[in-house]
């Protein structure tokens, strides 16, 4: 029984000792989950970090690596990329004085993704793993008007959905910023609904402006934006925007230049649902289990898309 004093997320979680809160979609997703690392850092669990990453892990050294899908990111790593979302995550907890490893995947199918996972889930004890997407669309089933980025996040969510951990979670941060990929948020909120339905759906709370949570998030993506000025984070940029009561076209980088952006509260709220419960309302995941290659999934969702109809987008009614 869930009680309206306490996040049902956190109500799953209170018997979890060993958590690994990990980015699914790639890029800076695993930003997204350092406010609820760092409240469950304060309860007393022991908390690590991942992210399927977009750098170029494979020219790291090879000490680094774990296993052969698995690269161990701190504030010392050495790299040739100036994008390594990981390392300035890794920095910035230093300089905060908490835990500073930052586990890496590179982009890989299920199959060799669920293996590093596996890995992690042996070395370091797990019993709960919680997936973070910065925005929404890993929510999606498939038969959406539009999916977003699927890739990434249907290869973490497969691969986290065959663990064997006690507790699987999927958070989300950022409602409305895939909009410009073409996500269709009212089938978001419709899909929330039915995972309600099936008891599935674990609420929806905000980051407090004023908490050590915002304050460490708020300072990370600072940090980041100027590790990589280049490629900021749109999703996390809009986040720590919305964050700091900004509204509407809040432009904070050249990279959404020519692009109105809405800004808005919604975008400080995590919607949590139970993991297995999301893989199991997919309507083409079952097809990515032997997948080794992103590109795999790619043309396995493209495929999907081609023998299906999509539900046509509807606008909010007020």
């Amino acid at each position: 029984m869930f009680s309206l004093l306490e996040p049902p997320i956190f109500t799953r979680l209170r018997q979890a000792r060993r958590v690994l809160v990990a980015g699914a979609g790639g890029g800076f997703d695993v930003f997204a989950g350092l406010p609820l690392a760092v409240e469950l850092w304060a309860a007393g669990k022991e908390v690590h970090l991942a992210n399927l990453s977009f750098s170029r892990l494979h020219g790291l050294d090879l000490d680094v690596w774990l296993d052969e899908n698995v690269a161990e990111i701190v504030p010392e790593t050495v790299t040739r990329d100036s994008y390594f979302p990981e390392r300035s995550l890794a920095r910035c907890l230093r300089k905060h004085g908490l835990p500073s490893t930052v586990y890496a995947f590179p982009k890989v199918g299920v199959a060799p993704l669920r293996a590093a996972y596996r890995t992690l889930t042996d070395r370091l004890g797990l019993d709960a793993v919680v997936l973070v997407d910065g925005g929404t669309d890993i929510l999606l089933r498939g038969d959406e008007a539009g999916l977003g980025t699927p890739e990434e996040d249907m290869a973490s969510l497969a691969a986290v959905h065959g663990l064997d951990v006690a507790e699987k979670i999927v958070v989300c941060l950022g409602f409305g910023v895939d909009a410009y990929h073409g996500v269709n948020h009212v089938q978001v909120l419709e899909n929330l609904a039915a995972l309600d339905r099936e008891g599935a759906y674990l609420g929806a709370f905000s980051i407090p402006r004023a908490s050590r949570a915002a304050e460490l998030y708020l300072d990370a993506v600072a940090c980041a934006q100027a590790d990589t000025p280049e490629r900021p984070s749109i999703v996390n940029g809009s986040i720590a925007a919305a964050l700091t009561g900004r509204f509407g076209d809040a432009q904070f980088t050249t990279r959404t230049k020519g692009s109105e952006l809405f800004v808005n509260p919604l975008m400080t709220l995590y919607w949590a649902v139970d993991a297995g419960a999301l893989a199991r309302r997919s309507l083409y995941l079952d097809r990515l289990e032997d997948t080794v290659l992103m590109r795999q999934i790619a043309s396995v969702i493209e495929g999907f898309r081609w023998e299906i109809t999509p539900r046509p987008p509807r606008a909010f009614p007020h």
